[in-house]
């Protein structure tokens, strides 16, 4: 009770110091991101069983704007303000959501027919014209859930706690919203910027193990709590990945020969920043980032993509690809932020091109794996700027496992059956990659500067391609090929 108080105490007085600025009416605090130190001002998990959310609403009429839900008991909750894009974060105790996450949406412009995720049929609360462009909701870490809304300008928090509904112990979240001026809305973003900035705990040790000398491989299912990635049809892409990522981990784990590591083993909400830092604070030999995409304009476009970072993407859908999963943080509430010692080893070029080398030689090894389990897209191998891939020390791709929005992948995609195959390949694949090192310890053999890659003669090698990004080799026939079967890579 004394670390509840003391953290109600440190809400108000940030409150204080924000209605110092004018900029907010009501208490408000700044909620720190999901990796910010156990000190911080975040709500406390609840002590009681599970609060659950049955219903929400929305009355938004342009300059006044309230949001509210039906929960089962009350919540302690905090609020602030973020600018680019400028969005108001509700903070509250864990809340099970039982809403459908659609009621929250953008209203989204007509559909052309034929599309498989027509935006038409999606019941949104959503005013078009209103002050809250959308809004979503979930767990943003374990014992903490958040509420992200959208503003089509700036906007203060007149109002954010439970209220009394009716009997039965029911109990409101009231969010009431109103517009303000720039100057104001600016002021109280930076005050709640500064708090952002406080030093993050480290919750490394508590997701990774020592790997008692096995070369340990970080599985990265994308996305998670607050935010869910994709969606067709039913299908969740946070929920597709995890399934896909924990089947592959149990697979290795069953082989023997490395330590598989997740970066988040339920649906809780990870930084894209920590999940970086997770695998260069443990010096992870491989890190996969598991994703599925959609492409509701061009519901043909099918199979899956094997991407690696670079400073310039190879092409533009590549580019959209880095644009969307970058904008994970920024989906959940989170302000985006440097890590300064990670900028710092970036500038170690020689260290960052050894290990981009590394990169495209999985990558490759990847695709030559999964085309016998699955369909490759027509282009299967990219790279862009993702900011999850930017570890320099540590090989890194991100698998686009298919499009949600395509009928073939979407089949696949939710078959268990195909799910066991493709894990298969990849396992495969990563046995591949290990046996051609010769090493069972990767940190050295990322030391050896010898050319990476099963390279039996220097005529093997590919030329770097043409159109591929600056300073990126591209290693083709250099990759490790797999046993031939038929392919079944789509032309789409």
């Amino acid at each position: 009770m004394a670390d509840i108080a003391a953290k109600i105490a440190g809400w108000r007085r940030f409150a204080a110091a924000v209605l110092m600025l004018g900029a907010l009416s009501a208490p408000v605090a700044p909620a720190p991101r999901a990796e910010d130190s156990a000190s911080s001002t975040a709500p406390a998990p609840s002590a009681a069983g599970a609060i659950e959310a049955s219903a929400a609403d929305l009355d938004d009429g342009g300059d006044h704007a309230s949001l509210v839900f039906e929960l089962s008991a009350p919540v302690e909750a905090a609020g602030f303000v973020l600018a680019d894009p400028d969005r108001i974060i509700i903070d509250a105790s864990e809340i099970r959501f039982m809403i459908d996450s659609e009621i929250g949406k953008a209203v989204a412009p007509p559909r052309r027919h034929g599309d498989r995720d027509g935006g038409a049929s999606v019941r949104t609360l959503v005013n078009p014209r209103g002050l809250v462009t959308s809004f979503r909701f979930g767990q943003i870490e374990k014992g903490r859930s958040r509420i992200v809304i959208d503003l089509s300008g700036p906007a203060r928090i007149v109002r954010a706690g439970c209220e009394k509904s009716g009997g039965g112990g029911k109990t409101r979240l009231v969010i009431e919203l109103a517009k303000t001026d720039r100057a104001h809305f600016a002021a109280a973003a930076q005050t709640a910027r500064a708090a952002l900035a406080q030093p993050a705990r480290d919750r490394i040790a508590e997701k990774i193990q020592s790997a008692a000398g096995k070369p340990i491989v970080m599985i990265d299912p994308g996305h998670g709590g607050i935010d869910r990635g994709a969606s067709v049809n039913g299908l969740i892409e946070k929920d597709l990945v995890l399934d896909f990522a924990k089947a592959l981990a149990a697979r290795l784990d069953a082989d023997g020969l490395y330590q598989p590591v997740l970066t988040r083993e339920d649906d809780s909400f990870i930084s894209l920043s920590e999940r970086v830092r997770m695998a260069r604070d443990r010096k992870v030999a491989l890190f996969v980032s598991i994703h599925a995409d959609t492409l509701a304009e061009a519901t043909d476009v099918s199979g899956a993509t094997v991407y690696t970072v670079s400073d310039r993407a190879s092409d533009a859908e590549a580019a959209r690809v880095a644009e969307k999963e970058n904008q994970a943080d920024s989906a959940a509430g989170l302000d985006r932020t440097e890590d300064a010692s990670e900028v710092s080893d970036i500038l170690f070029d020689l260290t960052r091109r050894e290990t981009r080398a590394y990169s495209h030689v999985f990558a490759h090894t990847l695709l030559n794996y999964w085309k016998v389990a699955g369909r490759l897209n027509k282009n299967p191998q990219r790279s862009a700027g993702f900011r999850v891939l930017k570890a320099p020390d540590v090989p890194s791709v991100l698998l686009e496992l298919g499009y949600l929005s395509n009928e073939k992948d979407d089949i696949a995609l939710s078959s268990p059956q195909w799910r066991d195959q493709a894990v298969s390949r990849m396992a495969e694949a990563i046995k591949a990659f290990f046996s051609e090192r010769g090493t069972s310890n990767f940190s050295e053999a990322v030391k050896d500067p010898a050319p990476v890659g099963a390279i039996s003669s220097p005529s093997v090698a590919t030329p770097e391609r043409p159109d591929a990004p600056e300073g990126d080799s591209v290693i083709g026939k250099a990759a490790i090929q797999a046993p031939l079967g038929d392919s079944a890579s789509d032309a789409r």
